[in-house]
This record gives C-alpha cells, structure tokens and sequence, in this order.
C-alpha cells in the first residue's frame, strides 16, 4: 500500500444518506418554504449557498443555521 493510497479518504459511497449539499429546492423542502423565498433568502445572503459551475447549492447544515439565527432574533426582540 503506497502512502497516497493510505492517505486518501475513502470514496464516498452512492447511496450514503447524508448529502454534503442541497439544492434549493431541497432546502427550501426543509424550511418549509418556497422555492422562490429560499431563492430570495439566498439573494439577501441570509442563508448560505456555493456556486458549483452553473449550479447553486446549500451546505446541508445551512439550513438550520438559518433558523438557528431567526430563532435568537426574535428571542432578543
């Protein structure tokens, strides 16, 4: 076994259930909200997301981040 081989992470299986990224649409799902207010929240940088080429993608903990901030803001307010 060379060093490379060892030190390299394992190939990330196909149907592993915890993706790494959403689309938008499924973090909209999670939000309970809508396509277009998740693509709003995106545009106001409230809630996370990465270009991937021409693709648009949410950290799979962006999401609860999200909430995790609104949910101390109106506990402040």
């Amino acid at each position: 076994m060379s060093i490379a081989t060892a030190d390299a992470a394992p190939p990330a299986e196909a149907d592993d259930p915890t993706p790494v990224l959403l689309t938008v649409e499924e973090a909209a799902r999670c939000l309970r909200i809508g396509r277009t207010t998740c693509f709003a929240l995106i545009r106001t940088g409230e809630l996370e997301s990465i270009d991937i080429g021409r693709l648009r993608r949410v950290p799979a903990d962006a999401p609860a981040q999200y909430l995790a901030r609104r949910r101390a803001a109106q506990r402040a307010a």
